[in-house]
């Protein structure tokens, strides 16, 4: 075998690797002849001798590099790499371990490493302590968080600021902030650290998170009294809560403390704001506070615009939309895919799906990709609006933009096969997702269960069942009881009994297995090849529907800018609100099962929506 190059050619070769061809070509890094041993103790005489290994060194370099990169089981794996090589880890390749098994949401394999470090004659430092404090606190696991705390101290290690800030930061997560109190008293009385600026605010947002803003504010008195000067986070967090209880008044009023601190409201700041009087409804505040920001001297953001614009087609205020979108435009601010996608969803819900697709068509010829989201709101209206034929042409048309189908969009689909009682058709769906890797979850089963009701086919209704548990997946009471229904409906009574009896003997055999097992806990990320995207060979709807109005000839002729398209899209909503056409009000009724009932042209449909 050939010289290799050394160093940071290698570790960039390693990180493009895949891990089979990493451990075919370890010794790209270096080669240092060893004894065979077992492969517990080492068996690098480098390491044997505490002399620095130049292997271990290099590759916990490569380990800090994956985890930044957003890698960390490739990180995870160039450690077991080294162990079983013979080599011994540094406290530092075991801290950059600990990050990247909380990356990976591995805490509890992480609890054991203080006594593999001791084992391999090493005493663990200050920042392996803290890096494990801060795994078990992301984990919700403070009370394991506080032991190594204590076992920190008991070792001679001094904690940090950045210790307690972990600590109390835990504490506020699983909803303790009594015990967050309790640690910055605690450090107060600590010589060798003190409470920063980020003490202050972690405390600050475990009140608000808890709805108590009065101890939030008490927290940030005491702030004050120890010489720290709040900031624009500490404010901001303020302002959140204020905004979330519906009291978004403070949070402007809240402004002129902030003046008299010398602090800057920064656009955070007045997003919160807006969004919060959109949310409540009060239009006319968000306006208002809209030119207030050119007294503050900060420019509106997308987020204030999305904000508005959602807030007015919440209240049906067509003026207030064709307003938003005007300052969005003289402001300067680019509409992404979050305004489009808005604007789309108050056109489905109207029922006018022609509209919505010309605003699709409209975000595409600006530039704009659109997302799962966008395609989910087409799905859905066109379920709403009985067309599933379009609704399912969805799903080959969106991976011709790279974005690739999910078991939500499975499911509406299906539902609206369902609600047309074409129980093939739906199946077909069915058996697609599961081709292409992607697991049913309990709403999809619902859906079909519901569908086989209305088909008048409980016999299928009960092979689905045990296609269920083929599949791991347990069915709950409610999915029993759709199937008991569905004979009952076509008046069998006693087929109806004997599936609630059979479910029923089925749960008293099984007394430590819970009634639901979240299906959801089975779900796999969906990496679709390619080849996915012809999986249902249908008409494209997402490249053309209309519903011929005027203002899609119109567009027909416009030059593709993004700011001549924006405006096509402005006239186009102005336009159909302006010809006396208002949005359909739908009418949702509370079903008995799941799923939300929506009434459009005199018909009760079921969709199931995530």
């Amino acid at each position: 075998m050939g010289k290799h190059q050394e160093g940071t050619t290698m570790s960039k070769k390693l990180v493009e690797a895949s891990p089979t061809e990493k451990c075919l070509h370890r010794d790209k890094l270096h080669s240092i002849k060893s004894s065979v041993a077992s492969p517990v103790q080492s068996r690098c005489l480098v390491c044997l001798g505490n002399n620095g290994c130049r292997i271990v060194r290099s590759r916990t370099k490569l380990m800090n590099m994956l985890v930044g990169k957003g890698k960390p089981h490739e990180a995870h794996y160039i450690f077991n790499c080294l162990i079983e090589e013979g080599h011994r880890p540094t406290l530092i390749t075991y801290t950059t371990l600990v990050a990247a098994l909380t990356r990976q949401k591995r805490f509890k394999s992480i609890l054991s490493l203080i006594s593999k470090v001791e084992k391999d004659g090493m005493k663990p430092d200050s920042i392996l302590f803290n890096a494990m404090i801060n795994a078990c606190s992301e984990s919700g696991n403070v009370d394991e968080a506080m032991k190594i705390f204590q076992k920190m101290k008991d070792s001679g290690c001094k904690p940090t600021t950045s210790t307690y800030n972990t600590l109390i930061k835990g504490y506020g997560n699983v909803g303790k902030p009594e015990e967050s109190l309790k640690l910055l008293q605690l450090m107060s009385r600590d010589k060798n650290v003190k409470p920063n600026d980020r003490t202050y605010n972690i405390l600050v947002r475990a009140w608000c998170s808890k709805n108590n803003i009065e101890e939030a504010w008490n927290v940030v008195y005491k702030m004050v009294a120890s010489g720290i000067q709040p900031d624009a986070v500490t404010y901001n967090t303020l302002a959140r809560a204020y905004a979330q209880y519906g009291e978004t008044y403070r949070a402007e009023q809240m402004l002129f403390e902030m003046q008299n601190d010398q602090v800057r409201p920064n656009e955070r700041t007045c997003g919160i704001i807006v969004s919060g009087y959109c949310k409540e409804g009060n239009m006319e505040d968000a306006m208002r506070f809209l030119y207030r920001m050119k007294q503050l001297e900060v420019h509106p953001n997308l987020v204030v615009f999305n904000s508005l614009i959602k807030g007015f087609l919440d209240i049906k205020d067509s003026d207030g939309v064709d307003k938003a979108l005007t300052l969005m435009e003289e402001f300067g601010v680019k509409p992404d895919v979050v305004t489009f996608s808005t604007i789309m969803d108050a056109w489905s819900s109207a029922g006018l799906m022609g509209k919505c697709q010309e605003i699709f068509d409209d975000m595409v010829k600006a530039g704009i990709e659109p997302d799962i989201h966008v395609f989910s709101i087409l799905a859905k209206g066109y379920v709403r609006a009985g067309e599933p034929q379009k609704a399912e042409s969805i799903l080959t048309s969106m991976c011709k933009y790279g974005v690739h189908p999910n078991v939500v969009m499975f499911t509406t689909v299906i539902s609206g096969w369902c609600n047309a009682v074409k129980m093939q058709r739906a199946m077909s769906i069915y058996e697609k997702m599961c081709e292409i890797g992607i697991n049913p979850n309990l709403k999809t089963y619902e859906t079909l269960l519901w569908g086989y009701g209305e088909a008048k086919q409980p016999w299928r209704a009960e092979e689905l069942l045990q296609m269920m548990e083929e599949k791991g997946v347990r069915p709950k009471k409610s999915i029993i009881q759709l199937v008991a229904d569905s004979w009952r409906a076509i008046g069998l009574a006693s087929e109806a009994k004997r599936v609630l009896k059979s479910a029923e003997e089925d749960r008293q055999s099984m007394p430590n297995k819970k009634d639901e097992i979240a299906v959801e806990s089975i779900h796999r990320k969906q990496n679709l090849s390619a080849s996915n995207s012809t999986f249902l060979q249908k008409p494209g709807v997402v490249s053309g529907d209309r519903n011929g109005s005027s203002a899609a000839k119109i567009r027909s002729q416009i030059v593709l800018r993004s700011d001549t398209v924006w405006t096509a899209t402005k006239s186009l909503f102005a336009n159909a609100y302006g010809s006396g056409v208002q949005p359909m009000v739908v009418c949702r009724k509370q079903c008995s099962q799941v799923g939300t009932c929506g009434q459009f042209v005199n018909a009760y449909r079921l969709v199931f929506i995530n």
